[in-house]
């Protein structure tokens, strides 16, 4: 069986660094990288599986993690995840796909008595290739590629949503103590209250990640990085808002599991963040994006949020049907506050009822532009903003708003049916202010008609 094991960690590994010599392209590199990561812990998460329906186990061996033998996991990772992804330019992804099923379905029966397979050990194959080799192939060629930016965005999501939230508690229970049944055993209204709360937590990282998606042209894996400075969003208010929400979302699962190893874990994450990862990434920022980093870099901290926005940049715009009751009320609301670096402006004609414009030329309309508006007021309200705008959360809140408070229409089309409608008491686009930039005190909200 040891040498057994060596094969299978061996070959893989030295198949990816001979494919590694053909493929000079560091960001190509990078994406192998991403793709082994997203393979080892599907690997992981089938082994999982595979425990609970006899597809398949392991013989009892040292240097195992969860019944896994680690040099069989590393290398079942490097072929699923990292050497389909170097030899793409030979290997299109079916023809990749089918090598690896053939390749399991000769290697599994050898490796006995090292690997005992059960009555269907098929059917695990077909699931692994479908649910991790082929997410860990797409992620990867399409990292090294540049394609597909908001699948390749999401599938990252995934992937470091499970290390996080999944893996790594799991191995500092394995390593260190703790486990999951304090955090199974509770009741299922305590785990609906603990999920929106994590939610919540988790929502100014998630923002964080669609605004360098949407904004930056980006992702947040360090080697495919935003093309274009994001300071907005999250980062008006907070420098690292996805470390900021990981080792928050880590030490409330320490909290509820209650592991003093997972919150040593926590601690040492942290401290790789402040110590490793901030000098490479300030020296390179600094290297891409000069004085507009540095300024940036100057007024929004680390750790400690922001309770106004940094304002950078030509001012964002929001425009508002100043025929709509409900649409000149959040005008008045954002302007009694003083929004920084937002202009309101009446909807021209033949506009929505609410549209936003950033500096950059960045655009929304409807309910996601007024979520976007808060985001100019303080840390409370753009907290409102960015969970208004999760995934799902925009939709409902505009489906809510055209059945309930404004049906959509042009701006300057049909105006209320009745006068005791709340538009009936509107501006005209005459009498309509605007809240300017924070150089400039924001001028008093549009008087009524």
């Amino acid at each position: 069986m040891t040498a057994a094991r060596w094969l299978a960690l061996g070959v893989p590994l030295l198949a990816v660094l001979a494919a590694a010599r053909l493929e000079r392209d560091r960001r190509a590199r990078a994406a192998a990288l991403l793709a082994a990561v997203a393979a080892a812990l599907g690997v992981a998460a089938l082994n999982e599986s595979a425990r609970r329906t006899g597809w398949y186990a392991f013989a009892p061996v040292h240097g195992a993690y969860r019944g896994i033998p680690v040099d069989l996991w590393l290398g079942w990772a490097a072929l699923w995840g990292a050497l389909p992804v170097l030899l793409r330019r030979f290997l299109p992804l079916p023809l990749a796909l089918g090598l690896l099923l053939w390749l399991d379905v000769v290697a599994m029966p050898a490796l006995h008595p090292l690997v005992l397979l059960g009555p269907h050990w098929l059917v695990g194959e077909v699931v692994g290739l479908l649910a991790v080799a082929l997410p860990a192939q797409l992620l990867g060629r399409w990292s090294a590629d540049g394609r597909h930016l908001r699948a390749r965005v999401l599938l990252q999501v995934v992937v470091f949503a499970t290390l996080l939230l999944w893996f790594v508690p799991s191995v500092a229970f394995e390593l260190g103590g703790g486990s999951w049944s304090p955090l199974t055993g509770l009741p299922r209204a305590a785990l609906l209250v603990l999920a929106q709360v994590a939610l919540l937590v988790a929502t100014p990282a998630l923002i964080a990640v669609r605004e360098f998606a949407g904004r930056g042209g980006g992702t947040p894996y360090p080697w495919d990085p935003p093309t274009r400075l994001v300071s907005t969003g999250p980062y008006a208010y907070l420098a690292n808002p996805m470390q900021v929400g990981a080792a928050a979302l880590l030490l409330l699962t320490a909290a509820v599991t209650r592991s003093l190893a997972l919150l040593a874990a926590t601690a040492l994450a942290v401290a790789s963040s402040t110590a490793v990862a901030r000098p490479h990434e300030e020296h390179d920022l600094a290297r891409r994006y000069g004085d507009a980093w540095r300024d940036w870099r100057r007024s929004v901290h680390d750790w400690c949020p922001r309770w106004r926005p940094y304002a950078s940049g030509a001012p964002a715009v929001l425009r508002l049907d100043a025929g709509c009751g409900p649409c000149v009320a959040v005008w008045r609301f954002l302007a009694r506050r003083n929004p920084v670096n937002l202009t309101i402006a009446p909807a021209k004609e033949g506009q929505l009822r609410a549209g936003y414009t950033g500096g950059d030329g960045h655009a929304e309309r409807g309910v996601a532009a007024v979520a976007r508006a808060l985001e100019h007021l303080n840390l409370g309200w753009a907290w409102v903003g960015w969970t208004l705008r999760l995934p799902g959360m925009t939709w409902l809140a505009q489906l809510m708003t055209d059945a309930m408070i404004a049906p959509p229409h042009p701006a300057g089309g049909e105006r209320c049916p009745t006068p005791s409608d709340a538009c009936s008491t509107a501006p005209s686009p005459r009498s309509a202010s605007t809240a300017s930039p924070a150089s400039r005190p924001a001028p008093s909200p549009p008087p009524p008609e």
